[in-house]
């Protein structure tokens, strides 16, 4: 009688529909960026307003966004409690204990089975016990002692502290980065800024427009300019379909203080590119007086092979126009630190070798990000997000336009921005079902302004024809 009572309880039970769900709505808006919350339906004005610019969109404000930590203080962002396991890796601890007591990761592995085969064998006695504990106490204490000295040093940060600088004393150096496409430039332009400026993809022709990156350090402002890949065709000429572009970045390229010359070491030593190896001698053919010239060979942390590296050097070593030659990593930053050591050096070395011999005020206030940057930088997040999921040949027949931007009095900022496309098919891609496309695009930029800005963001993304 216990059990058919049990199973009709079972059974009433299953058949009644839950109250409350067990599932994280935040879970949930980060995998179906699309779903809108149910307590704020959209308004009929903007429903109307959606329709009469015929095109369906993306509002922030639609949607459950998680809370992040923006920098502004505890009581005005909560960061949410995360249950995910730590993350810590045994290799971090081999690392300690090389490196301030001396101990080698075999050597202390073979110790831990000679341990536990003699802990097995016999008991400790407890003067043994007194013994391990004094041991690990005397270990904490140098651990701590390390840890506090590791804190009171100066880091990078505060040596990069930029402070007052008289204007007569102030230097300033144009770098531009030229290369083909997918070589790496914007990645390695965003790293030494500290912050993206530029978009970041896997797909061709992702950087349309010459983008700026500041960075300053003590008395130096170096301006980074990422500039379009240079596609090339085989005699030489830029492609039809681009050749605006090409030719504007190839014009510009004499008005730099410092070029550097970027390719991709990997790609090349698998398949090597005529139109790469033409575009690295046609720039370091000749030696220009005015201007410093270098190569980089990016991606160094593809290669598995490092010896490789030697031999590629050994193939462009005979070119008279390069300066110097760096092996570097844009995105891992293996390498980078030496050649920005190697630029903040020619920004103080140009007035000995006479070329552009002014001292150049700086071009940007290093500690305020002007609204021309910021807007820039949103049309470059947006820009991403959009290449990660729209594929094929979609992302480069969209128009992608910023409408309005608007500083709001709380410290948010509002954006909206339009993609503008010919056709029907694409406009439903792009939006995708019950527009889960767009909204995932959405949500994703959002929360990468947000921790750029360090403030909120209403982002509103719309796409119409023409």
């Amino acid at each position: 009688m216990k059990a058919l009572r049990l199973i009709q309880t079972l059974a009433n039970h299953s058949s009644k529909t839950p109250k409350n769900s067990n599932l994280n709505p935040t879970f949930l808006s980060r995998f179906f960026a699309s779903q809108p919350l149910q307590e704020t339906p959209a308004s009929e004005s903007e429903e109307t307003h959606i329709t009469d610019t015929n095109g369906f969109g993306f509002d922030s404000s639609h949607y459950e966004l998680p809370n992040v930590t923006l920098g502004l203080g505890l009581d005005e962002a909560i960061t949410p409690v995360s249950n995910a396991e730590s993350t810590w890796d045994e290799k971090y601890r081999w690392k300690v204990n090389k490196t301030i007591f001396g101990e080698e990761h075999e050597k202390s592995v073979k110790e831990k089975k000679e341990k536990l085969v003699k802990e097995k064998k016999k008991k400790k006695s407890k003067k043994e016990r007194m013994m391990e504990q004094e041991e690990k106490r005397h270990r904490a204490a140098i651990l701590s002692k390390a840890l506090l000295e590791a804190a009171v040093a100066p880091t990078d940060e505060d040596e990069d502290d930029v402070e007052a600088v008289k204007m007569e004393d102030q230097l300033s150096l144009s770098v531009g980065i030229i290369g083909a496409p997918n070589a790496g430039k914007s990645a390695l332009t965003n790293f030494m800024v500290g912050t993206k400026v530029a978009a970041v993809s896997r797909k061709t022709n992702t950087t349309t427009h010459e983008v700026l990156g500041v960075m300053t350090k003590g008395k130096t402002q170096i301006c980074f300019f990422d500039t379009p890949g240079l596609i090339m065709r085989t005699n030489g000429l830029p492609k039809s379909d681009i050749r605006v572009r090409v030719e504007s970045a190839l014009s510009s390229v004499d008005l730099y203080d410092t070029l550097l010359v970027i390719f991709d070491v990997h790609r090349h030593l698998i398949r090597p590119d005529k139109r790469v190896v033409g575009l690295i001698k046609q720039m370091g053919s000749e030696v220009n007086p005015k201007q410093k010239r270098i190569l980089c060979m990016n991606k160094v942390d593809l290669v598995e092979k490092k010896k490789d590296l030697l031999k590629v050097a050994d193939q462009f070593k005979d070119l008279p126009g390069y300066e110097k030659y760096f092996m570097i990593s844009g995105l891992k930053g293996s390498g980078v630190k030496d050649l920005v050591q190697y630029l903040m050096e020619q920004a103080s070395l140009k007035l000995l070798h006479n070329f552009h011999a002014v001292k150049r005020p700086w071009d940007e206030d290093p500690l305020i990000m002007t609204q021309d940057v910021m807007k820039n930088i949103s049309l470059e997040v947006v820009r991403e997000k959009f290449l990660d999921h729209i594929h094929q040949e979609i992302p480069y027949d969209v128009e992608h336009r910023l409408i309005d931007w608007k500083e709001l009095r709380d410290g948010s900022i509002r954006i909206e921005q339009h993609f503008i496309t010919d056709k029907l098919s694409q406009r439903k891609i792009i939006v995708g079902k019950n527009g889960s496309k767009i909204g995932r695009i959405g949500v994703e930029a959002n929360e990468e302004l947000r921790s750029i800005f360090k403030r909120n963001v209403h982002l509103i993304l719309l796409v119409r024809l023409k």
